[in-house]
């Protein structure tokens, strides 16, 4: 039965029960009506609380139930309907909270390849990516998902992998070369032969790592279960002696009632649901409540590399010229040769031109795919590209760098190499997490590791995994101490998906349109700003500090209800009205979890 529903009938209860007896005078039928719905919802609150032990947590609901049959048992019906609305409540608050997150999120974009183009006969065919089978012959135009894994058998073109391998820098395919589904074809079509079904292919193989993943999420008891036990057992303590030193069992039913574990039940999930709801705002969303409780204990954050500490877009890093010409001309020239292509070094080449300057007029414009372009500009043949196609002259080899080459007239005239840019707030999220407590930083990447190394250095990041395959951030992360967590992934490619999964908390940078990455993750970063990762951790310290505060508030007071009840001086009903009391002051307390 969900939670709503048993709120529902729970109301539904009551206005009955009221009616029969304040306007039918039938007090009778209306304790039948509570006993009935109080009886079901004790029995239902029982299974449940069985599943919660097997599952190795303990809760607050052995107190609930306890105190509903008990104030049935001795009449005092009303005090019970009190306490199943004050439950249902709770657990449906904690219900809607999740709902809306997910509600959020429904925004986003699923990246898993859906469709292909079969290439039958010369004439295509557009299927589901279920029905490729190996060996089918398969047409990927430009810009779309590599559907199957696969090799190239016609044409060439750049090949963005980086959701899948976390390298930023286009991998150029040719005939023969092996492609990956879940890869983003770049500006020419490329005719491939499929080498494995979708269920077997790259993509779905890190579907399956994740769903492996989420099979073994870590253990967490929750705020409001630590304070069960010794809640519980002071309750009983002092309820047992009422009873017995009195000898009157309507004692043990009066004592209960205030001990209604309600300022547990609902002060945390109240903090939680304005906490996220404060997230939110701040265009964070988080699933659910216990994401936020785990936030605020985090001893560890891991960031992927690309797209995540950098914006996962090349742009120009050095213009070296070689010969007489400046670097400013150098880029024009290339940029100018570049203005018609839509290849992402061409785009970046074009951007990094300033407004001021005019790109130059070009003529017999020839587009080489694979290797580069050739222009006429003033009257002279540039080419823009790889070594081997812009001059036969020697030039030096650039290891690790994203590099493009330049000529005149066969004239070598320099270069210009590309990086992955930092975001610019990375530093001062490092050091904003460490102001938070937050001090073991590491860095999880695909990429090569001086790259790595470099870029982590420059954040203020001292812990490297490089050259990281998807099982490989989910060992790294499984060999994180207990005394270092919980830990923090945040990820935005497919290749994250799993550690976001396996992590305590998975964050994923959402902006620009989810992966399985933001289905899998806890928490979705929906702005371009690494800077939220901090806020994040901010906003839920701030939560559990409120709801601890509203929790032991509601307890203290509950305590001293329970003295004052175990000497009979406070009715069931009244104790129940005391308990709304408690459960206001908690509540009031709780919403400053909203404010920023």
């Amino acid at each position: 039965m969900k939670h709503l529903t048993k709120l529902i009938i729970t109301i539904v209860t009551g206005v009955l029960a009221l009616i029969f007896e304040f306007i039918l005078h039938q007090s009778t039928w209306a304790y039948g009506i509570i006993i009935i719905t109080g009886s079901i919802m004790a029995f239902s609150m029982l299974v449940e609380m069985i599943k919660t032990l097997k599952a190795g947590r303990y809760g607050v609901d052995i107190l609930a139930i306890t105190a509903i049959i008990a104030t049935l048992a001795v009449g005092e019906y009303w005090a019970s309907l009190m306490i199943l609305i004050m439950l249902t409540g709770g657990d449906s608050l904690e219900d809607y909270a999740a709902k809306k997150a997910n509600r959020e999120l429904k925004s986003l974009l699923d990246n898993s390849p859906q469709k292909a183009h079969k290439l039958i006969d010369g004439e295509l065919m557009d299927i589901t990516v279920e029905k490729v089978a190996v060996n089918d012959d398969l047409v990927v135009k430009p810009g779309e998902i590599i559907p199957v894994d696969g090799y190239v058998t016609n044409g060439a073109s750049a090949v963005d992998e980086s959701s899948l391998t976390g390298e930023s820098r286009p991998v150029d395919k040719k005939i023969g070369d092996s492609l990956m589904s879940g890869s983003i074809n770049g500006d020419s079509s490329l005719t491939m032969t499929a080498e494995k079904s979708a269920a077997d292919s790259q993509y779905q193989t890190i579907v399956k790592l994740v769903k492996e993943s989420e099979a073994q999420p870590a253990r967490f008891v929750r705020m409001a279960d630590r304070y069960a036990v010794p809640f519980t057992i002071t309750a009983y303590v002092i309820a047992g002696v009422a009873w017995f030193v009195s000898k009157d069992p309507t004692r043990f039913a009066e004592v209960l009632v205030v001990a209604s574990p309600c300022p547990l039940i609902l002060a945390a999930p109240i903090a939680l649901v304005a906490g996220m709801s404060r997230s939110s705002r701040n265009g964070i969303v988080v699933k659910t409540g216990t994401t936020l409780e785990k936030m605020a204990d985090a001893k560890s954050v891991a960031f992927d590399k690309t797209g995540t500490i950098t914006r996962g877009v090349l742009s120009v890093d050095k213009i070296v010229s070689e010969s007489d010409i400046s670097t400013e001309d150098l880029l024009l020239l290339a940029a100018s040769a570049e203005q018609e292509s839509s290849h992402i070094l061409a785009r970046s080449l074009v951007a990094h031109i300033s407004s001021s300057k005019k790109l130059k007029k070009v003529s017999n414009l020839e587009e080489v795919t694979g290797s580069g372009v050739k222009a006429t500009i003033d009257g002279s043949v540039i080419r823009v590209g790889k070594q081997a196609f812009v001059s036969e002259e020697k030039m030096g080899e650039k290891a690790n760098q994203t590099v493009i080459y330049v000529s005149k007239e066969g004239h070598y005239l320099g270069y210009i190499t590309f990086t992955d840019s930092i975001r610019p707030e990375a530093k001062e999220t490092m050091e904003q997490l460490r102001k938070l407590h937050v001090n073991h930083l590491l860095m999880l990447t695909g990429d090569h590791q001086k790259v790595a190394e470099d870029i982590a250095k420059e954040v203020g990041i001292a812990e490297v995994h490089a050259e990281c395959l998807p099982q490989d951030k989910i060992d790294v992360l499984k060999k994180i101490p207990d005394t270092l967590r919980p830990v923090i992934m945040v990820g935005d490619g497919v290749n994250d998906a799993p550690s976001l999964a396996i992590a305590d908390i998975g964050i994923a940078m959402g902006a620009h349109g989810a992966t399985a990455a933001s289905e899998t993750a806890d928490a979705v970063i929906l702005k371009d700003d690494l800077e939220k990762v901090s806020t994040a951790v901010k906003i839920s310290k701030d939560t559990m500090k409120i709801a601890k505060q509203s929790v032991l508030i509601g307890i203290a007071i509950c305590t001293i209800l329970m003295l004052i009840a175990s000497t009979g001086i406070i009715p069931a009903l009244f104790g129940a009205v005391l308990q709304e009391v408690v459960d206001t002051v908690s509540i009031l307390s709780s919403l400053r979890a909203k404010n920023d």
